[in-house]
């Protein structure tokens, strides 16, 4: 015994730096520190024997987390050399209480040396503890505050306070917060991105907005967005008023809601929402779960990729039961022409949203497919003339006089000039 290896450390006497070798033993594959040898392998022995051995125990016990103890064996060898025998611990990353899941916190052993682990090194060894399911993993940040996730839980009436947050699986059964945590929290680094645009093909912004911090408080502010694009218009048939919105409110809750409760975490993309004249889209990261299809989904099977996340929202009423959501968006849609649609790959999920204003076929309206046709076209131009809707809908002078006659009398449309430069405009 008269070298270092790699399973092997000497120290003279007993400094903090102690901490790391055993923290990079207890990450890799176990070694033995030996107090009272110096570099070259000489024995020097150690003062205070008795002294030194309880800090040496005391001070492992308390810096380093979580609990290493008990894989630790301690001795006395010659009498003066004190032998810490630390073998490979079951719950990785092992490190400084002080530093956290942090590079200066975490060790590992290389050869002969005790050295910071990358934060690769960490993620791996908390996927390979912990398991795959992302949201119950240890974050590697532990300094959060929930202020917006308290305003949530008490508007619903329910308690969020520290002594539940082990069973809202905020924390593990050691006090660690996990990336639950990290995503409940005023910190959480995954964001929505909203953009509108002024074209179908999505090329020419007209406005874009991104929302940060608690999911809560994104929820709630991307909701607020999207109710300032969902224009609200009214169409009068008859004697009665019909309001007409682009997109039925529940619709965009149950979207935005599902984007939130089953995006892959795991990955730091955001939520992107893009609005046009035609219609909303949703991608969310993160392909279905294992084991699920498209048909599975659209018959109400759930299989929530963050269990924990999904039982918060139902617990807050902000989803129904699992399941219903993507019905509860169908059902919404069932009068209209053009259904939503959903297009999934391995990594993303994406739901579209068909602009109600271009779609009209309310049950409660009288509109035929062709006056719908002619209220879809002014909306998004402004107005029509005889030409052109001969052209939209392929018939001649005299059935489209008889349309626009008609449509007058509904107190649908309305006519400015007159011959060819007559336009026929939405009245509201």
């Amino acid at each position: 015994m008269n070298f270092e290896t790699e399973n092997i450390e000497f120290k003279v006497k007993y400094t903090e730096d102690l901490y790391k070798e055993i923290i990079a033993f207890a990450n890799t594959d176990g070694g033995t520190v030996y107090i009272g040898i110096d570099n070259n392998g000489n024995v020097v022995g150690v003062d205070n024997l008795d002294e030194e051995y309880t800090k040496v125990t005391n001070g492992i016990r308390d810096a380093i987390m979580p609990d290493v103890t008990m894989f630790i064996k301690y001795s006395i060898d010659d009498g003066k050399i004190i032998k810490i025998s630390v073998g490979e611990g079951a719950y990785k990353p092992y490190y400084l209480k002080g530093k956290g899941l942090k590079p200066n916190g975490v060790y590992v052993r290389q050869g002969t040396s005790s050295v910071q682990a990358t934060f690769d090194k960490i993620r791996d060894m908390i996927k390979n503890t912990d398991g795959d399911e992302y949201e119950q993993m240890r974050s590697m940040e532990q300094e959060f505050t929930f202020e917006n996730a308290k305003k949530a839980f008490n508007k619903y009436g329910v308690e969020f306070e520290e002594n539940k947050y082990r069973t809202l699986g905020i924390k593990t059964q050691d006090g660690i917060f996990t990336n639950l945590a990290t995503i409940l929290s005023d910190q959480c680094k995954h964001t929505i991105k909203i953009a509108v645009f002024d074209d179908e093909s999505n090329t020419i912004f007209k406005d874009n907005k991104e929302f940060d911090g608690s999911i809560f408080k994104q929820l709630e502010e991307a909701y607020s967005y999207l109710a300032l694009c969902n224009k609200t218009e009214y169409v009068i048939s008859g004697l009665e008023r019909i309001e007409i919105s682009e997109y039925p409110q529940i619709a965009l809750r149950e979207a935005l809601v599902n984007a939130i409760v089953h995006r892959d975490y795991s990955y730091s993309g955001s939520i992107i929402i893009n609005v046009n004249q035609s219609q909303m889209e949703f991608i969310s990261i993160g392909g279905l779960p294992v084991g699920l299809s498209y048909e599975d989904i659209m018959n109400g099977i759930s299989q929530p990729r963050n269990k924990r996340l999904a039982d918060i929202f139902h617990r807050l009423h902000l989803v129904e039961a699992y399941g219903t959501g993507i019905r509860r968006i169908f059902k919404n849609y069932e009068n209209s022409q053009e259904k939503p649609k959903i297009e999934i790959t391995q990594n993303s999920f994406k739901l579209i949203l068909p602009n109600m204003r271009n779609v009209l076929s309310d049950k409660s309206s009288t509109l035929s497919p062709q006056e719908q046709e002619i209220i879809k076209y002014v909306t998004k131009n402004g107005s029509i003339s005889d030409g052109e809707i001969q052209t939209l809908l392929n018939i001649k002078k005299t059935r489209a006089y008889i349309l626009i006659k008609a449509m007058k009398e509904k107190n649908l449309l309305y006519a400015q000039g007159r011959g060819e430069n007559k336009r026929y405009f939405k009245k509201i």
